[in-house]
C-alpha cells in the first residue's frame, strides 16, 4: 500500500499549490551577575525586554501590542512581519515564582488573535485557546491578568491561524525566576526557528498539500529572529542557554562541535538531576534550559549545528544546518564554576486504579477536498469529542501514534510525567508539556487534575496539524 508521502508526490503539481513549582513565599535568587567581561547577549543575541510599569515588586505589568512591522532577519534583509510591541522575537517578559502579571494587550492587526501561555498554568479564561477564550478582534483589546506559579522557561503565541501568525513573527520567551537557581556567570533565551522565504523575498503564505502534511520548514535558520549569529564566549566561562524551539515544523537535534550540554530544565522547570549530554532534542514548542562551559581557549570558535533527522514521510533534513557560531573572545581565562545541583525533586504520580484513556493520533488523504486531514480518535477538530473529568482525578493517557511521522503533544494547562513508552518505563520523571510521539509509539502519561476547571486543548504542535485538525479539548468540572 502507497505510504502518505508517496499519495502526496502522486497528485498533479496543481494541487501541490501535576502541579509543581516554587514556594511563592520563598526567596527567589536575581539573575545572574557577569564576572568580568560584557554580558554576551547585550549586543549579540539579545531579545529587548518587556518594560513593567508597576512598582509593586511582585507584580509584573506590561503592554502589549500585536501589530505589522518589520522584521529585519538579517543585516539589510527585511520582511514584512507580525510583530509584538514592533519586534521579533516579542519582548522578554521576567517575573518570579508567585508574581502577578498583568497584560494589557491591543490588537493592531487586521485579523483576530490569542495569546496562549505556552507552559504557564494559568487560569482556563486566560490560556487563549480556542475553546477558552473568544478571539480578540481587530482594535479590540484584552487584560490578562495571573499569576505565575512555576519557575522556568516558557513562551508566548497566538493560538489562532498559527499557521501565518506565528510563522509571520508572533511569539515570545518568557523567563520566571524560582528560588536557588544554578551559578551561571551569563544567561539568555536562544529562540529557534525558521523562515520559508518566496520568490519576492518576503515570507511565504501557507502552502500546499505537502506542506499541510509536513509542516513548514524554512530555508532561513534563525536564533533570536536573526540569521547567521555570533555569540561570544569567554575561555572558563558558564553559560545559561534557555532554548525555546518557536518553529511550526522544525525539530532540533542540536550539537556543538567539542562542548556538552548540561541538562537543568525541562518544560515544567529544573530536573532533580542535571544530565551532561552530546546532543539535545526539541521537538517544537519544547524547552530545555541547558549550561554550557567555555572548554576551549581564547581565539577558537565552535557551530551549533541542526543535525540529521528524519520525522517520517520524508520531512525533516538529511544534511546539518548551522544555526549559531560561537567565538571565543581574547579574554583571559575565568575560573570554572563548580558542577550544579539539582533541582526540586519530582514525586512519582500513583497511577493504580485508574484506567487509561486512549488518545490515537492518525490521518488521511481527502481527495475531494484537496486536503490533508490530521484525527484524534479518528475525529478531526473542532468534531473530536471532549475528554471529561473533574477536578482532582488524576489522569492517564497512552497517546497512540498510528502514522509514521512525529507529532510532538502538547497538553495546555497541566504538566505531566512520562510513564512509559512503548511499555518500558521511563527512567525517571520529569514535569512536562510537550513530548515527542513518534511514528507508530505508544506513550503513557500521567497528571493530576488541579482546580483550575474549564476547557483545555490538547494537540500536535505542527502547525500545519493543528489548522488541518489535529486538536482536542480536555473538559475539566468542578
Amino acid at each position: 500500500m502507497l505510504t502518505i508521502h508517496v499519495l502526496l508526490r502522486a497528485l498533479p503539481a496543481v494541487l501541490l499549490l501535576g502541579a509543581c513549582g516554587t514556594d511563592p513565599a520563598a526567596s527567589v535568587a536575581p539573575p545572574p551577575t557577569p564576572r568580568p567581561g560584557p554580558d554576551p547577549w547585550a549586543a549579540a543575541l539579545r531579545v529587548a525586554p518587556a518594560v513593567d510599569r508597576n512598582p509593586d515588586p511582585r507584580v509584573v505589568e506590561i503592554d502589549l501590542e500585536a501589530r505589522m512591522g518589520d522584521w529585519e532577519y538579517a543585516p539589510g534583509r527585511r520582511v514584512r512581519a507580525m510583530t509584538y510591541n514592533g519586534q521579533v522575537p516579542g519582548p522578554r517578559i521576567e517575573a518570579r515564582a508567585g508574581d502577578t502579571l498583568v497584560v494589557h494587550f491591543t490588537n493592531r492587526l487586521e485579523e483576530p488573535t490569542t495569546i496562549h501561555w505556552h507552559g504557564l498554568r494559568v487560569p482556563a479564561n486566560m490560556d487563549g485557546g480556542p475553546h477558552s477564550q473568544p478571539p480578540i478582534a481587530p482594535g479590540a483589546t484584552f487584560e490578562y491578568r495571573f499569576v505565575v506559579p512555576d519557575a522556568g522557561t516558557f513562551w508566548y503565541h497566538p493560538h489562532v491561524h498559527e499557521t501565518a501568525q506565528m510563522e509571520r513573527g508572533l511569539y515570545g520567551p518568557i523567563v520566571v525566576r524560582g528560588e536557588r537557581e544554578p551559578a551561571a556567570d551569563v544567561e539568555g533565551v536562544v529562540v529557534l526557528d525558521d523562515l520559508l522565504l518566496g520568490a519576492d523575498g518576503q515570507i511565504a503564505p501557507p502552502g500546499d498539500l505537502v506542506e499541510q502534511h509536513n509542516g513548514r520548514e524554512g530555508a532561513v535558520s534563525l536564533v533570536n529572529g536573526r540569521a547567521g549569529a555570533e555569540l561570544p564566549m569567554r575561555a572558563g566561562q558558564r553559560q545559561r542557554w534557555r532554548i525555546i524551539n518557536a518553529g511550526s515544523a522544525r525539530f532540533y537535534r542540536v550539537a556543538l562541535l567539542g562542548h556538552r550540554f548540561t541538562i537543568i530544565g525541562t518544560d515544567g522547570g529544573l530536573i532533580p538531576t542535571p544530565r551532561v549530554v552530546d546532543e539535545l532534542f526539541l521537538v517544537p514548542g519544547d524547552r530545555l534550559d541547558v549550561l554550557v562551559d567555555g572548554v576551549a581557549a581564547a581565539g577558537a570558535s565552535a557551530t551549533l549545528q541542526n543535525l540529521p533527522y528524519a520525522r517520517g514521510h520524508g520531512a525533516g533534513i538529511t544534511e546539518a544546518l548551522d544555526l549559531l557560531r560561537v567565538r571565543y573572545t581574547a579574554d583571559a581565562p575565568v575560573p570554572r564554576l563548580a558542577p550544579p545541583g539539582g533541582g526540586p525533586a519530582v514525586a512519582v504520580i500513583e497511577t493504580g486504579g485508574v484506567t487509561p484513556r486512549t488518545v490515537t493520533f492518525s490521518e488521511r488523504i481527502d481527495r475531494d477536498a484537496k486536503r490533508v486531514v490530521f484525527m484524534i480518535n479518528e475525529r478531526s477538530f473542532p468534531d473530536v469529542p471532549d475528554i471529561v473529568t473533574r477536578v482532582g482525578a488524576t489522569e492517564v493517557w497512552d497517546l497512540v501514534n498510528t502514522s509514521e511521522m512525529d507529532h510532538p503533544f502538547h497538553l495546555h494547562g497541566f504538566f505531566f510525567q512520562v510513564v512509559s513508552r512503548n511499555g518500558l518505563p521511563e527512567a525517571a520523571p520529569t514535569w512536562e508539556d510537550m513530548i515527542q510521539l513518534r511514528g507508530e509509539e505508544r506513550v503513557r502519561i500521567a497528571f493530576r487534575v488541579d482546580n483550575r476547571p474549564g476547557h483545555w486543548m490538547y494537540h500536535c504542535h505542527i502547525l500545519e496539524h493543528v489548522e488541518n485538525g489535529m486538536m482536542a479539548t480536555l473538559n475539566v468540572i468542578p
